[in-house]
């Protein structure tokens, strides 16, 4: 296992200098953040993201996941551009194949992406935390789409396999699918298609091939209702786990906060031990960390600080993981 730190919003000095005091030395990049709509010309630039890799390397942190690939809401509604989308991200996985990064983490979660009710719960020490309820979105409006429906969803996601596939077996590139978060069936009149296991499984059937697999995202899976470590096993004796984001949470589907990494429902340790006894070649990062007290941070999730916890917690379940199993 290789533990990265998400480099997705601007200003990452003080993240590059505290990852090297921290020796984490990989990263999970990103080529847009959420929503981004594709340009007119039907071309994406690329030349910030070679920039963006660059300026890593040369900090000594290696990209190896990107988590945030080029637009594709037109292909997950089944719109008109669709094509033009798919042709930018199959452009995306020859970029990644020269700059040798090896894995993409995508999600079908059209318009809305991943979503929060509530980004300000207070926790332990004056932190807070980001938040679901469902009862807060029961008189939310459809947006401008309307009912998408779940079979929609499906056709669409597998008329993009069908055409990107074989790009990414060309260019050795590891398709690592995020279950929908939060995994309720339906925010806004948006169908939400992968909520459990069985979904995840669903899709990594619906075009077979050693590249198409899964991002483990613990806490989308604990919220789900199902045992994190079952399915961390389920996935990891098909070498189906590209990719890992570790946290945690408290509550279900409909009603769920997220926690420190040492404060949620699942068995933390023993999730590790899994990855390890497994000898999972995958990157695993921190994912939605709480942001402490005093701390600007615009993005809630992705603060600085509540990233130094995560990191040192981590680094001492890895350790002791390795240690036990006798892993990589």
């Amino acid at each position: 296992m290789k533990l990265a730190m998400a480099y997705f919003y601007p200003g990452h000095e003080q993240k590059i200098q505290l990852a090297q005091q921290m020796g984490v030395d990989r990263a999970v990049v990103n080529v847009c953040i959420q929503k981004t709509p594709m340009p007119e010309e039907g071309r994406w630039n690329f030349t910030p993201f070679r920039d963006k890799v660059k300026a890593l390397l040369e900090a000594g942190i290696k990209p190896e996941v990107v988590e945030g690939p080029t637009p594709l809401e037109r292909t997950k509604l089944g719109l008109p551009g669709r094509d033009t989308e798919i042709s930018a991200f199959c452009e995306l996985l020859e970029v990644m194949d020269a700059l040798d990064i090896r894995t993409v983490c995508y999600n079908w979660m059209p318009v809305i992406g991943w979503f929060r009710s509530r980004t300000d719960i207070p926790t332990r020490g004056g932190a807070t935390v980001t938040g679901y309820c469902h009862r807060d979105m029961e008189d939310a409006p459809l947006t401008a789409y309307g009912r998408v429906s779940a079979d929609r969803l499906w056709e669409n996601l597998k008329y993009f396999l069908k055409a990107v596939v074989p790009h990414a077996e060309r260019h050795g590139i590891r398709l690592a699918v995020h279950p929908d978060d939060p995994p309720v069936k339906m925010i806004r009149g948006i169908d939400r298609i992968l909520i459990s296991p069985d979904s995840l499984q669903k899709v990594v059937e619906m075009v077979p091939s050693d590249y198409s697999g899964i991002t483990l995202c613990q806490g989308s899976v604990s919220a789900s209702g199902v045992s994190v470590t079952e399915t961390i096993e389920r996935f990891a004796r098909q070498n189906k786990i590209f990719f890992a984001h570790f946290r945690d949470i408290r509550g279900t589907a409909e009603n769920f906060q997220e926690t420190f990494h040492d404060n949620g429902q699942s068995d933390m340790y023993r999730c590790m031990k899994l990855y390890y006894k497994y000898g999972l070649d995958c990157c695993i990062r921190p994912d939605h960390v709480p942001t402490m007290p005093d701390e600007i941070c615009s993005q809630p999730g992705y603060s600085v600080l509540g990233n130094l916890f995560a990191v040192g917690y981590m680094k001492g379940l890895m350790e002791a993981a390795k240690k036990e199993t006798g892993g990589n």
